[in-house]
């Protein structure tokens, strides 16, 4: 990797996690409640916001979402990819689970949960939606939070920047076809231009401008480029949040009726979690791979863009649908949860390392 590329890929991953980023857990609360108010006491506004589309797309929402991942997506340094080889095992561990494991079993977990399990406290209307969310919520693997939750455990830098850069340029080619097959598996009508469209609206154009903001601002220098991402970060969470704030405002009467929709959602996206995580954990020792490429190579797979995850499923099904309330809920498990995951795999680091060479 050349200095530059080394630079950037600790500098990424050596950020600590933001005071918005600890706490996401209780701004996504705050948003619920603030959301659901308003939804009751100013329904019109509420269905007016969600009225406003264009070829499908919510234009308020399409504009938070891109505020929302742009700057995630800055961070992404794809000449970085040449440094696959120097890591293949822990690299092919990523792949493996973000792509042959994880949105199958996400897929199989929704339908024992959503289709059976809590099938009869749930609206009927809505099991398929739930399930398309946990669907797209699975076959997005992290993109931009992975950077704090390697820094938090430890994680190599420059492993965690090529995985990134590698796991997006994956994404862009599988995710419609991954969702598309699981959606169709379940027997849910699947809409393949918009399924396109959301993929070109919120992978590759927001990539593309991304990588040519990144490509301006490293002309003038890394600090410049710092200082930009800096000030523009926090754009970022609250796009996510005002976001969520109009995903509740419709959601807000059903979650009143049924208020236990919300933990019913969350029990296989949290199984899930534990499940990626400790099979990519277990994969890393197996094949002896180093301590500090196994803490990132988890945590890309247990965690998710939930982003990504969000902005297709209201493209896909609305706003008030079941689809964006399970994505929804993704978000607001996803910190707390992934905050644990880090303490365990520092925790089990003397165990983890008993099964590799001396020399590593």
């Amino acid at each position: 990797m050349s200095a530059q590329c080394e630079v950037v890929g600790k500098q990424a991953a050596g950020a600590p996690i933001s005071f918005f980023e600890r706490y996401l857990t209780v701004w996504v609360f705050l948003c619920i409640i603030a959301g659901t108010v308003f939804g009751q006491i100013a329904p019109a506004m509420a269905q007016a916001v969600g009225a406003l589309e264009l070829a499908h797309v919510n234009i308020p929402v399409g504009v938070l979402i891109w505020i929302m991942i742009i700057p995630m997506l800055m961070k992404i340094d794809f000449g970085a990819l040449h440094e696959v080889r120097e890591q293949k095992a822990g690299m092919g561990i990523t792949l493996f689970v973000n792509w042959a494991i994880k949105p199958f079993t996400m897929a199989l977990l929704g339908w024992i949960f959503i289709r059976h399990v809590f099938a009869p406290w749930l609206p009927a209307e809505q099991l398929d939606s739930y399930i398309a969310g946990l669907i797209l919520l699975g076959a997005a693997p992290c993109t931009a939070m992975v950077f704090v939750w390697s820094n938090l455990c430890k994680g190599n830098a420059n492993f965690t920047l090529t995985q990134v850069a590698l796991n997006d340029l994956v994404m862009v080619f599988a995710f419609a076809p991954i969702v598309a097959l699981l959606l169709g598996v379940s027997s849910i009508p699947v809409p393949w231009d918009t399924l396109t469209l959301s993929v070109v609206m919120y992978i590759v154009i927001p990539l593309a401008i991304a990588q040519f903001i990144r490509a301006r601002l490293m002309r003038r220098g890394r600090a410049v480029f710092d200082a930009a991402l800096a000030r523009i970060g926090p754009f970022s969470i609250m796009a996510l949040l005002a976001t969520l704030m109009l995903l509740f405002s419709f959601q807000g009467r059903t979650i009143i009726a049924q208020p236990a929709i919300i933990a019913m959602l969350a029990v296989p996206i949290l199984l899930q979690t534990l499940f990626i995580a400790a099979i990519g954990y277990w994969l890393n020792r197996k094949l002896r791979v180093r301590h500090d490429v196994a803490g990132p190579s988890t945590m890309i797979g247990a965690s998710n863009f939930f982003e990504l995850a969000v902005a297709v499923a209201i493209v896909l099904y609305g706003f008030d649908s079941g689809a964006a309330l399970a994505t929804v809920v993704g978000v607001l498990i996803e910190v707390p949860v992934m905050l644990w995951l880090v303490k365990m795999v520092m925790g089990t680091r003397q165990w983890y390392e008993r099964a590799l060479p001396v020399s590593a």
